[in-house]
């Protein structure tokens, strides 16, 4: 069984690519949401703000003609020393102010329009002012001149713990189920986008799998295929358009030479015939037989690739004895007797009677080359359309018995046959839709079997 490759799929591919990408991109994402809530203030700690206020709170009394005034507590001179840009608003209810420091000109402006809000946050517009403006902070709060209202801006550095939190928060709340949710769907969905896209790549992998070299022509189809992959399918269209020249190259060249063999070897054979009796002759003639069966054979699988004629109804029994007439005088001057028997005196089946007496040909011929030269070489036709040839040699090896029907195979590398005969006659049976198959004579040697479907 062949092992599967290791190298992963495109949908594996994707999948462990996309997620990654989304993982940074929800990365820059938190990342942006905290810069800008830092940006913006929200991420600044507060409670120096609260300090101030609770400070002023406790230093906020009346002078003697009933204004607001500030006691100098030590907490209100540490507040002053530790903050040099501090500064605030305290109004009463009254419209009674107190202030001190550099107060931004936008909060001296607002004057008593806030006078009905006891606690509030005031910010600014960032695409208008500068961002790097500190909000401010008010609280209506109770002191001892009465409830006053308190306005300021001092503010704290970055609260790490806060910033953990929102940061934390985002990461959990928003980012974490997030990258869950599109990491299912990646999952999910690229192997049907990849399916669905790679369609027209699995049509033209059929078409590339039904090829072989008895349906030349053939070519991927292009449709449906992803534009990526064009440029792949035309090259292999290219080289396939590419192989049918050269296959019909070499057809017509090995046509070529078997018709132009043809004529040497018909006035070697007759020059043969005119010589006197004995060993040489017979080893020459036979050599010339075979160099007119390799001529034949090579003519034989060029008239099957073009010329397949139409099927009609043929006798077995008729051409077996036309053949096993023809070749008597082969087989017996090789040292055979042969022999030839029906179960009937007509057997048909449908197909090509030319190239049906080649195939029984070129087993006869089979069976005087390796026969051992001794014995009976028999043909017997049998219901409901089988032909058995028979020898009597040394037998094929059970594990040759699968690879002898291969162009150009022989079961013994030194012998003198070019291997062509039994791939030809496998081609013929298959043509007419039979089987061949090589088993053991019960009389000893091999028994070569012809089973073609039989006429009803």
């Amino acid at each position: 069984m062949m092992r599967q490759s290791a190298t992963p799929s495109l949908r594996s591919r994707l999948v462990w690519r996309l997620v990654p990408l989304q993982a940074a991109l929800l990365t820059f994402l938190v990342l942006l949401v905290v810069g800008t809530l830092w940006g913006t203030g929200l991420l600044l700690d507060t409670r120096d703000e609260e300090h101030v206020i609770d400070v002023l709170q406790k230093a906020v009394e009346r002078d003697a003609e009933g204004k607001l005034d500030l006691v100098s507590t030590p907490a209100l001179k540490a507040l002053r020393s530790s903050v040099p840009d501090l500064w605030f608003i305290i109004r009463d209810k009254q419209g009674q102010s107190l202030s001190e420091g550099s107060v931004p000109v936008e909060f001296a402006r607002i004057g008593n329009a806030l006078d009905h809000i006891s606690q509030a946050r005031l910010g600014w517009q960032l695409l208008d002012d500068d961002p790097r403006k500190p909000a401010a902070r008010l609280k209506r709060v109770d002191t001892a001149a009465g409830n006053v209202q308190i306005l300021t801006a001092t503010q704290g550095s970055m609260s790490a713990g806060k910033a953990a939190l929102v940061t934390s928060f985002v990461f959990l709340g928003f980012a974490l189920p997030s990258l869950l949710l599109m990491t299912l769907a990646t999952v999910i969905t690229t192997p049907v986008v990849v399916r669905r896209a790679l369609t027209g790549l699995d049509a033209a992998a059929d078409q590339a799998r039904r090829i072989d070299i008895e349906r030349r022509g053939a070519r991927l189809p292009v449709e449906h295929v992803p534009a990526e992959i064009v440029p792949l399918v035309n090259a292999v269209n290219d080289a396939l358009a590419r192989l049918d020249e050269g296959y019909a190259r070499h057809k017509r060249f090995a046509a070529d030479a078997a018709h132009e063999l043809r004529t040497p070897i018909a006035i070697l054979s007759t020059r043969l015939e005119s010589l006197p009796q004995g060993p040489d002759k017979v080893r020459l003639t036979e050599d010339a037989a075979r160099l007119a069966t390799l001529a034949e054979q090579l003519l034989d699988i060029q008239r099957l690739d073009q010329n397949r004629a139409p099927f009609a109804r043929v006798d077995l029994v008729a051409i077996g004895q036309r053949v096993v007439a023809d070749l008597a005088p082969l087989a017996i001057r090789a040292g055979y007797d042969i022999s030839f028997e029906s179960a009937a005196s007509r057997i048909e089946t449908m197909g090509d009677q030319t190239a049906l007496e080649r195939a029984l040909t070129n087993l006869i011929q089979n069976a005087i080359e390796h026969g051992g030269r001794r014995g009976t070489i028999g043909v017997r036709v049998t219901l409901p359309a089988t032909i058995d040839v028979m020898d009597q040699g040394a037998g094929i090896p059970e594990e040759q018995r699968a690879r002898i029907f291969e162009p150009f195979y022989r079961v013994q590398p030194l012998n003198r046959g070019a291997g062509l005969g039994l791939n030809l006659v496998r081609e013929i049976v298959h043509l007419h839709e039979g089987r061949v198959a090589v088993l053991d004579n019960q009389h000893g040697g091999a028994c070569f079997r012809i089973t073609l479907p039989p006429m009803f």
